[in-house]
């Protein structure tokens, strides 16, 4: 019987890896060229790989057979993934009393090391996130969720995203490093991070990071509706709820902080622990 070759299997598994990446919301079909110019390997072996995916349903090849996709099994095994992130279950009561104490919109998630996946979102009349919309993504430099986790990474970590590039969404949407390395700087100072219509025009959404049992920010949550509704005025006080409510996640994640009670939710008989 052969034997099998871990090294050359791990090689294999990263350049399928590779050929994944190339992938995105604003790049959903691409040629054997494309991704063999995108990850630079040989076309022989972007076919090989390719073959190899889309016999596994990862990818699949359009009508045409010149362009390929994303395969739907990945969905699949998206969503199981994210029913078994124990941040979803733990911050589900959280969700339901945040949306009732503001009134406002709610969303949980978490980092995946270049955007912020949403694994929650619930509206105050029971209208939730679509899964195209989920597994899509959202990007970091603009987003509430996206600022107070990413206060909170390493220095390269924060680099990387710079070097990816800070594409504009709005005219309020930080494109310059500096600036959003203060701003940065900013939610770290406060605990929390507004997000002023920097993403989607007219809205304004404050989040709050969430950590595990180290102690390290992986994920937020946020209330977010129309500016005009959230208005300036309104954000110190639900800074106060969403900070309380990540502060609770966070413990209910393992994490110890010293503190004492957390005051707010505790009094709707959550139990932080």
């Amino acid at each position: 019987m052969a034997r099998t070759d871990p090294v050359g299997t791990l090689k294999s598994l990263r350049k399928m890896v590779a050929v994944l990446d190339c992938f995105s919301q604003h790049q959903r079909s691409l040629t054997l060229a494309d991704i063999a110019r995108r990850t630079g390997l040989p076309k022989s072996t972007v076919h090989r790989l390719l073959a190899s995916l889309r016999e596994v349903g990862f990818v699949a090849q359009e009508r045409d057979r010149e362009r390929y996709r994303l395969g739907l099994r990945l969905f699949g095994l998206g969503a199981t993934a994210l029913a078994n992130l124990e941040v979803h279950g733990e911050a589900r009561p959280l969700v339901e009393r945040l949306i009732r104490l503001s009134g406002e919109g709610v969303h949980v998630c978490v980092f995946d090391g270049r955007k912020m996946v949403t694994i929650d979102h619930r509206e105050p009349d029971g209208r939730s996130a679509d899964w195209v919309t989920t597994v899509t993504g959202s990007p970091v430099h603009c987003t509430g969720v996206g600022k107070a986790t990413l206060a909170f990474q390493p220095e390269e970590t924060v680099e990387a995203i710079v070097a990816a590039g800070l594409r504009r969404f709005t005219r309020s949407t930080i494109i310059k490093r500096d600036a959003l390395l203060d701003e940065l700087s900013v939610v770290r100072a406060r605990g929390f991070a507004v997000d002023n219509s920097e993403h989607q025009p007219g809205i304004r959404c404050i989040a709050a990071p969430i950590r595990n049992a180290e102690g390290e920010v992986f994920a937020a949550i946020s209330v977010s509706g129309a500016a005009d509704r959230i208005t300036p005025d309104r954000v110190e006080d639900l800074a106060e709820l969403v900070v309380d409510a990540a502060d609770h996640i966070s413990r209910r994640l393992g994490w110890r902080d010293g503190g004492g009670e957390l005051p707010i939710l505790a009094a709707d008989g959550i139990d932080p622990t």
